[in-house]
């Protein structure tokens, strides 16, 4: 599959590079190049664009800033000169964060990680097509390079961990790159429940609530305050 990238840096030395890279690279289609922010964001109001190399420190609007203006799922890999974003950047969701100067080999190390990403999200997407999420009885999870697919009915709960989420299941535990905000929109309302800003439990394998703590298969799991009257009614409706 192609992937149509763009690139938004300000310095010509860095665009000349990206744009060298890119051309070298088979899977990638280059659609622009771009001098800002708001330049970037008029062309991916235009046409479709799957991944940006983005540089972070830049006029009028940094790359951070503009990847939460995004309305719709794009790839992100940061470039910069900068190290100390690096933090900041994966919190931001992306991809892969490039320092520069660097080389092809470190490059396509980026790209094949969002090649990864996008086959991913195509699969999820073809999935949808098929049947909604309430009807389906499994999610397609990607760890470590492998697409599982995991039955709802062996999840017992979901553990943010940083920019990671931990995935407990029956028999064994998972690493996926995701948030809990997009995790949830897959996930069957009636089988699974927020119960804190870090946990999503499965319903079924609650077994009971003592004070602010649920206990899912014998693990104690808290309940932040705010998601506390909701989980009371699902269990009381």
């Amino acid at each position: 599959m192609k992937i149509r990238c763009l690139i938004v840096d300000d310095e010509p030395l860095a665009q000349d590079i990206l744009v060298q890279y890119i051309g070298n690279c088979k899977s990638l289609e280059l659609v622009k190049v771009c001098s800002d922010a708001l330049e970037a964001g008029e062309v991916i109001r235009s046409q479709p664009v799957d991944l940006i190399f983005l540089d972070i420190n830049m006029p009028r609007l940094s790359g951070i800033r503009f990847v939460k203006t995004l309305n719709h799922p794009v790839l992100i890999i940061f470039t910069t000169a900068y190290p100390e974003y690096a933090a900041e950047g994966f919190e931001a969701n992306a991809v892969d964060y490039l320092v520069k100067p660097f080389s092809f080999e470190r490059f396509m190390k980026a790209v094949n990680k969002a090649i990864e990403w996008a086959e991913f999200r195509k699969e999820k997407g073809n999935q949808g097509e098929d049947e909604s999420v309430q009807d389906r009885g499994f999610i397609l999870l990607r760890s470590d390079k492998k697409i599982f697919k995991v039955n709802f009915d062996d999840i017992l709960y979901f553990e943010s961990i940083g920019d990671y989420i931990k995935v407990h299941l029956t028999d064994k535990k998972i690493i996926i790159h995701e948030t809990v905000k997009n995790l949830l929109t897959q996930l069957p309302i009636n089988k699974f429940i927020r119960v804190h800003k870090s946990y999503i439990v499965s319903v079924e394998k609650i077994r009971l609530i003592e004070g602010n703590q649920v206990d899912v298969a014998g693990q104690k799991i808290p309940i932040g305050l705010v998601f506390k009257d909701e989980l009371l009614k699902r269990l009381n409706p």
